[in-house]
This record gives structure tokens, C-alpha cells and sequence, in this order.
């Protein structure tokens, strides 16, 4: 009997459990994931100019960043290096996660969220010379709801608007003059 009972719950059990994959499909939204590219000229050795990349460097060109560090304890950058800026409009904060970091191949790239999306940045550095290097950055963005696709595409077109010659003019004036552009 007590066979009998075991069988017919787990036919019952395998019975109810149906394939639920087509569950998955949200029909209600749509996803959009943009991507842009754009490589740019920086004017110093790659072992000054990669590390400028990192969150806690960036500071040293680009006006208004400041990070809020989360975890480590300390501003080293390393796979894990999690920290929050303020953010824009509808999202009153980003947080970003360095989810790739390779010194030895020049590569960082971070992951970066809000309720609304997320999106990657990824730097590859390459030197072209002993005092030029090429810095290729990718933005990835994928939008959570509807909000978050559209400020995607807002943010992808402000992002590349100059084609991130803007940033190379920002290091290069660092790498120069030691200090921030003014009046950027």
C-alpha cells in the first residue's frame, strides 16, 4: 500500500509539473539592448594613461565625478570594486561594480544598475607608441521597463555626441597640465 500511495503522489507530482519555459516570455515589455563604440587618441605611456580609467583616477579629469565607495574598504581597483555615484533625473543613483579587470591586458570594464536598467563600459587601451595610446570604449545598455529604454537611448546618444572626443580632450589636458580642464 504504502508503494502504491508513493506512486500515485509522485505521478500526481510530475502530472502538475508542467514545462514552464514559455512562461518566461514577458509579452507586456520589450527590452532594448544599445551598444556604441568609439576609439579614441590619448597622449601619454599606457601606464599613465590606463589607470585613468579606474573609478577612483577618473576624479583627476573628469569634473563632477565622485564616487561613493562601497566595497573594499580602501580605493583600489580590482574585480569586485563596487561603489555608487549620483544619478540623473529619474534615477537618483547609479551603482557600479567593476566586473572585469585585466592590468595586464589594459581592460576594466564595469557593470552599472539602477531599478531601471543596467549597462557595461568597457576600456581596452592599446599603445600605438611610447607616448600614444589608443583607448576603445564600449557602452552596453539594457533597459528593465519602458523608462529605462528610453533613457538608454537619451544616454547613448548624449554619451557619444562628440564621439567621446570630449573625454580625449579632458585626459589629454590632465596628462599636460596635471590638473582639470576649467570650465568644462
Amino acid at each position: 500500500m504504502k508503494v502504491l500511495n508513493t506512486i500515485i503522489v509522485t505521478a500526481m507530482l510530475f502530472s502538475s509539473c508542467k514545462n514552464t519555459a514559455h512562461n518566461m516570455e514577458n509579452t507586456t515589455f520589450k527590452a532594448e539592448k544599445v551598444t556604441r563604440t568609439a576609439t579614441i587618441t590619448l597622449n601619454g605611456n599606457i601606464k599613465a594613461v590606463f589607470p585613468l580609467f579606474g573609478a577612483f583616477e577618473e576624479r583627476k579629469w573628469a569634473e563632477g565625478w565622485n564616487p561613493t565607495l562601497i566595497y573594499p574598504s580602501t580605493e583600489i581597483i580590482e574585480e569586485g570594486t563596487t561603489f555608487k555615484t549620483d544619478g540623473h533625473g529619474d534615477e537618483s543613483e547609479y551603482l557600479w561594480r567593476v566586473s572585469k579587470y585585466e592590468p595586464e591586458n589594459y581592460l576594466i570594464q564595469y557593470l552599472v544598475s539602477t531599478q531601471n536598467r543596467y549597462w557595461t563600459i568597457t576600456v581596452k587601451c592599446k599603445p600605438v607608441t611610447d607616448i600614444q595610446v589608443m583607448a576603445e570604449i564600449t557602452y552596453t545598455f539594457i533597459g528593465l521597463n519602458e523608462l529605462g529604454n528610453k533613457l538608454n537611448q537619451h544616454a547613448i546618444q548624449r554619451m557619444y555626441q562628440h564621439n567621446l572626443l570630449d573625454w580625449a580632450e579632458e585626459i589629454n589636458y590632465y596628462i599636460t597640465n596635471g590638473k582639470l580642464k576649467a570650465g568644462k
